[in-house]
């Protein structure tokens, strides 16, 4: 039986973005109805990945949650969250931060620190876990597990929402 503490690390990076980004897409994606590979801004965001950093060894996955872009090994671990842009910061730092998070916490890795990399922008911004963000996103966790065991939540329209892979599905 999985205890409720493990229960809060079974979430993916990508559920931590949704939540920051649009609840109804959080709960639709958690659901499996997922529309990501007919986006547009998704595909951008992939050609994106593979045309940068190309030395590094990229696509790690640890235990089907965590999919950080690449790592650097050394003193300190290196975790790298490659973007296409910052109009999502929010979301892209806390992704970030719950990588960090399940590092810690899961792994038991320590000496850790964590990059969001916006190529087109020539951008790089340094991310490091607090304690107080710890427990903010122990509550995020908490926040994520009620949205998704309730009803789909209604959509809200935001300017985001013309670029969204789920456009169609929430306001046809």
């Amino acid at each position: 039986m999985i205890s409720e503490a493990e229960k809060k690390l079974l979430v993916r990076g990508t559920q931590i973005n949704y939540y920051f980004v649009c609840k109804t897409k959080l709960w639709l994606f958690s659901h499996h109805i997922q529309m990501e590979q007919e986006s547009d801004a998704v595909e951008l965001g992939k050609l994106i990945h593979d045309d940068t950093y190309k030395r590094e060894e990229k696509g790690l996955i640890l235990d089907d949650l965590i999919s950080a872009d690449f790592m650097r090994k050394g003193k300190v671990l290196e975790v790298h969250e490659v973007k296409k842009s910052n109009k999502m910061e929010e979301a892209h730092l806390f992704q970030l931060l719950y990588y960090l998070y399940y590092l810690k916490n899961e792994k038991g890795i320590e000496k850790i620190r964590g990059f969001i990399d916006y190529p087109k922008l020539r951008k790089r911004k340094e991310i490091r876990l607090t304690h107080d963000i710890e427990k903010r996103l122990e509550k995020i966790l908490q926040d994520i597990d009620s949205i998704i065991k309730g009803d789909v939540p209604q959509p809200q329209r935001k300017k985001i929402c013309r670029n969204c892979a789920y456009l169609e599905f929430c306001w046809s």
